[in-house]
């Protein structure tokens, strides 16, 4: 697993915010905003929109990545039987797996897919995917999953103070992952993919619609987030557990759940009303470390409070959205990269990763370390993680 982002696409908050200001002149309270809300986080707004600066955009993110990981496991462009690349809401034609497909010269038959649309929790969909058909088809040995998000074609240049949050706190960022099925490079690799588990609300209006692409009234298109965001994800998550507690929970606390569960059914069918708050089962038990999806500090502080974890435990999340900004679906592969920069991650360890996405979805992959990570020098926390953790910073 490799993460990437370019040195050039880092910018100073005053560099961010002096370009804001020229660009939304007419309206002040979007810089004023954009710097209050999260004021370490952004890239220099595009001086174009253009198709030519998103695909450039796109190839220094994702090659980047895609060179740092097959330099990392010594496996050969020519042996890739499986490309998926995910990206929200960039979708060119050629599309980004063709790109990569001609970038390294992959063989003919080799299999491609392009994920586009869903969102944070697409890259964690992309996992899945992969694993179905290296599983599927004895021919592919070796897949590679990349997940991006490019900003450059979809800047918010509106008025609207619900869509210019997108500007405050997205960044771009790119993350390369190989699969394997081949058993002669099992002892070379650092985890086990153990199970993946996708929940999707899109059958309910409030899901669908809390996170949009649209266009203001002016016509200037970005992603509106409506004030369900929260509610929404609560909702999906407790159904997303619902699914992942059994395959991963000890039976002990499957059955402290059954048993708490039961007594307030009970006691509901007695007329009587249980005061005490329902129990919740305990990841704790089943994860040692955990990867949530850097979306913003309010989704990451309802996370750690209804799954009751530390401060320690959300560290690797909170840190990647101090430092790198919400990277969408690579988020999580920064919080792991993270997890190794610390040598926290050890051999036999379980590594929940959460991602949430528009539509609505909630998804999960289960990850269990099989030969503890070896520290790099290089990587995304190349030269700054001896300043992590740093202390949060409150925002009036």
């Amino acid at each position: 697993m490799v993460t990437s982002l370019p040195l050039s696409l880092l910018a100073p908050v005053y560099s961010f915010v002096s370009s804001h200001r020229l660009s939304l002149a007419a309206f002040p309270f979007s810089a004023t905003a954009a710097l209050r809300l999260t004021a370490w986080l952004y890239p220099t707004p595009p001086r174009k929109k253009t198709l030519k600066a998103a695909v450039a955009e796109a190839e220094q993110g994702i090659f980047s990545a895609v060179d740092a990981v097959l330099a990392k496991t010594g496996v050969g462009a020519e042996d890739i039987g499986v490309v998926v690349v995910n990206c929200t809401l960039f979708a060119p034609t050629p599309s980004m797996a063709d790109m990569v497909v001609r970038r390294y010269g992959l063989r003919s038959d080799v299999r491609c897919f392009s994920l586009s649309g869903m969102g944070c929790s697409a890259g964690i969909a992309g996992i899945g995917l992969a694993e179905n058909i290296l599983q599927c088809d004895s021919r592919c040995t070796y897949a590679l999953v990349v997940s991006t998000e490019i900003l450059t074609s979809d800047y918010y240049s509106g008025n609207e103070r619900a869509m210019l949050l997108q500007n405050c706190l997205f960044r771009m960022g790119a993350s390369a992952v190989l699969l394997s099925t081949s058993r002669a490079r099992a002892r070379h690799a650092q985890y086990r993919l153990a199970r993946v588990v996708r929940t999707h609300a899109g059958h309910d209006d409030r899901a669908y619609g809390c996170v949009q692409q649209e266009d203001d009234a002016a016509g200037e298109r970005g992603i509106a987030l409506s004030k369900d965001v929260m509610p929404v994800a609560g909702d999906t998550l407790k159904a997303h557990m619902t699914t992942l507690g059994p395959l991963v929970l000890p039976a002990s606390e499957l059955l402290a759940y059954a048993l708490s569960l039961a007594r307030r059914r009970l006691l509901l069918m007695a007329g009587q009303k249980d005061s005490s708050k329902p129990r919740v089962p305990d990841f704790r038990m089943a994860f040692e470390h955990f990867c949530i999806h850097a979306g913003g500090r309010a989704v990451i502080d309802e996370l750690q409070r209804g799954l009751g974890l530390s401060d320690k435990q959300v560290e690797p999340s909170r840190m990647a959205l101090h430092r790198f900004g919400n990277t969408s679906s690579s988020s999580t592969w920064y919080e792991l990269a993270y997890l190794e920069a610390k040598c926290r991650v050890r051999k036999g360890d379980r590594v929940w990763m959460v991602g949430f996405g528009s539509g609505f979805k909630c998804n999960s992959a289960v990850w269990v370390c099989i030969r503890s990570p070896v520290p790099l020098d290089s990587g995304p926390w190349e030269g700054c993680m001896h300043r992590y953790p740093v202390a949060a910073v409150q925002r009036d």
